[in-house]
């Protein structure tokens, strides 16, 4: 739903949330709201660390991938995979931002190291 002030935009799984007007990209709208996209190329399409996945039911809160796009993600654009520096707001729309490799790796060792300590319990 348009707003007097811009689109919606929801990053997900934090829940975090802005709002933004129509023809800012999905990484603009991320440092809006304090989400950490990864990137090196400083928006460019050039290093494909700012992948994040629109949700299917608010697919058309971005205008469809361009060129580029489509040449650096081919199949994964049918996975709703997009570039959050060439993805183009154009509705309110839910993105789905991968977590960090570090990050994942670290808290899957603390889940498993917590399961342990919880075994040794019982």
């Amino acid at each position: 739903m348009k707003t007097h002030r811009g689109y919606k935009v929801v990053f997900l799984p934090e829940g975090r949330q802005t709002e933004i007007s129509g023809g800012a990209s999905l990484l603009t709208a991320a440092r809006k709201a304090g989400v950490k996209i990864a990137t090196r190329c400083d928006g460019k399409a050039g290093c494909l660390m700012c992948k994040v996945k629109v949700e299917d039911e608010t697919a058309g809160g971005v205008k469809p991938p361009g060129d580029i796009e489509r040449r650096k993600l081919g199949s994964q654009l049918g996975d709703g995979v997009r570039l959050a520096c060439q993805a183009i707001v154009q509705g309110d729309i839910r993105v789905t931002v991968p977590e960090d490799p570090l990050k994942a790796a670290i808290r899957r060792r603390l889940e498993e190291a917590r399961r342990g300590r919880e075994d040794e319990l019982w």
